[in-house]
Order: C-alpha cells, then structure tokens, then sequence
C-alpha cells in the first residue's frame, strides 16, 4: 500500500504543479480584484470542489472496498475524506501561507462552518453520486484544479492589489503544497487505507 501511494504521489506532482503555475497566471490576471469579488469567488470553487473531493473519496471507497459497502460509513468516509481535507487545502494551508508573507487582510475561512448550509449538503450530494455511480478519473482533475483556484482565491482575499516576486514564489509553494497533499491523501490514501 505505501508503495502505491508513494507512486500516486509522484504520479500526481507534475499535474499539481501544472495547477499551481495556472493559479499563478490567475493571480497576475486579477491580482487587483477587490477583496470581496475574490471572496465570492473563493466560495463559488470551494463548494464545487467539495462536491468532487466527496465524489472520488467515496467513489475510491466504494470501488475497492471488498464486499458490501455500508452507507453510514461511506457517509462518514465521504465526509471526513472531503470536508476536512478542502478545509485544509482551501482554508488552512493558504491562511498559512497568508501568514507567512505577512498579508495586510488575512483572514480564515471555513466554509463547512461560515457557509454551512452551502457546504454541507453539497458534500453529501458529492458522496450520494458515488454511492449511485462511483467514478475518480475526470472529478479527481476537476477537484485538482478547483483546489487549486480556492486556495489562490482564499490567498487574493489576504492580498490587498499588491503581489511581488516574493510573493508569487511563496503563494506557488502554497498552492502546491495546498493541493498534492491534502487532494491526495483525500482521494487516495484516507479511502484505501480504510
């Protein structure tokens, strides 16, 4: 098993890195977006990505699990596997890096929390669609990219117009870090090891 994670991994990275040089064109494209559209925005990604990260969560789940799959674990799966994760990659890792780099407007958002009535059933959308129809190839990239762009749209919240060579570099080693790892542990490691 750790084998094959460690190969998934690898396997992942030039698709992560590929996300993160996206997120950076985006940053350069709208860097000077008000704090409030890139907000809205934040909260438009991070809910899809919500969405795709309980669909292959529970769709790895379902496709490997031998025998009978119970639907109160797949909803526990589903949900931990996507809610904590996107909490992490979206909200938690870029608030960090907001931190890091001293942002003049960094704040955190927890979407299960702050727009719970939005997040919450659109992780359960996500788990039931896997539950009817598993599938991880295309909502893997899908929620790759849309990871990606929520946590570069948590970050441009924090940014206040202002971007230097500094900040792109650390703002790519975030959007990195924000993605290969919690997008991978979330959609392969936490529903093989289970």
């Amino acid at each position: 098993m750790s084998k094959h994670i460690v190969k998934e991994l690898k396997r992942h990275a030039p698709f992560t890195a590929f996300g993160a040089v996206t997120g950076i064109i985006i940053m350069f494209l709208f860097y000077r977006l008000p704090s409030r559209v890139s907000y809205n925005i934040f909260y438009t990604l991070h809910p899809i990505h919500v969405v795709l990260s309980a669909l292959v969560t529970a769709s790895m789940y379902k496709l490997y699990r031998k025998g009978k799959v119970r639907i109160w674990i797949l909803l526990i799966i589903g949900y931990v596997g996507s809610i904590g994760i996107a909490t992490l990659s979206d909200s938690l890792i870029p608030y960090l890096g907001e931190t890091l780099l001293r942002l003049p407007n960094k704040e955190i958002h927890i979407g299960f929390i702050e727009k719970w009535w939005l997040v919450n059933p659109l992780a359960i959308i996500g788990i039931a669609l896997a539950y009817l129809k598993p599938t991880t190839k295309f909502p893997h990239a899908g929620h790759v990219l849309l990871s990606t762009w929520a946590s570069l749209f948590h970050i441009m919240m924090a940014l206040s117009g202002v971007i230097n060579w500094i900040s792109v570099v650390i703002t790519f080693l975030f959007l990195f870090l924000a993605v290969w790892i919690p997008c991978c542990v979330s959609d392969i490691v936490f529903p093989l090891y289970l």
